[in-house]
């Protein structure tokens, strides 16, 4: 058994992160098997829900009152300084998009090298009534009017893209509403049904070479600090890119 109570189950030989958020339906994971996952991410105050987790990533502004106090040996956590390069690594936070879901997916695929990311409690939708996260109610950060944020879908469509181009799956292990478009699965089946096919050539090139002819960049991640440098119609426009691509692509999940 786990420190959470699962069992351990077999361990995969795909190398698969579970990417954590604090959706209402994030504490379902902890019934999941640790051996299904190479990796736990957890995001933010989602540190709390598995004892098991060995990457704990959060922004700059996270309370330090809501960090743990103390870590195993075999835990991280990962601040801007980590998360910023592998961002820039794939064209920044300006396309990538400025919210914590995005950032750890990104952060991820480029630190880890994963086979598959898992994502679970990053569904991105708040209802008017109950519970928008699993400790209770919170701010709807990805809602917030933000000139990287016009568009949730395109943001995952291009993060789905992006991590195909690496040979890594994107999945949603969540079965509720989401604003992530990826391809939905289990935490008992994905590592042998979930599966990707590169995007075919060319697909990618009409936003990518948006992206390029805008040249947007915020090297330091601080990019409302310089907001009138950016247009939200053009990005408007790279993610229309992204959602048509979307659309095109053929996607493979069992």
């Amino acid at each position: 058994m786990t420190s959470t109570g699962t069992v351990a189950g077999p361990k995969s030989e795909k190398k698969i992160v579970l990417i954590l958020g604090s959706g209402p339906n994030a504490p379902e994971t902890r019934t999941y098997a640790r051996g299904h996952f190479t990796n736990i991410v957890a995001i933010n105050n989602a540190w709390r829900i598995r004892e098991d987790w060995t990457h704990l990533i959060h922004p700059e502004d996270f309370p330090s009152e809501r960090r743990p106090r103390t870590w195993q040996d075999d835990q991280t956590l990962v601040d801007y300084t980590d998360y910023i390069p592998q961002q820039n690594r794939y064209g920044g936070v300006i396309y990538a998009g400025g919210t914590m879901a995005f950032t750890a997916g990104y952060w991820a695929l480029g630190a880890l090298q994963p086979d598959i990311m898992a994502f679970m409690g990053c569904d991105m939708v708040y209802p008017s009534q109950g519970k928008t996260h699993f400790y209770g109610t919170g701010a709807a950060d990805p809602l917030r009017d933000d000139i990287t944020l016009q568009s949730l879908e395109a943001k995952s469509a291009r993060l789905w893209f992006h991590a195909a181009q690496s040979g890594c799956a994107c999945v949603n292990l969540s079965n509720a509403e989401s604003r992530l478009v990826f391809p939905r699965s289990t935490p008992d089946t994905l590592s042998h049904d979930a599966r990707v096919t590169k995007p075919r050539a060319g697909i990618m090139t009409p936003p990518l070479a948006k992206e390029a002819a805008l040249n947007y960049r915020a090297p330091t991640g601080r990019y409302w600090e310089m907001l009138d440098q950016f247009h939200p119609s053009e990005l408007a426009h790279v993610d229309r890119l992204w959602r048509e691509a979307w659309q095109a692509a053929s996607i493979v999940v069992a």
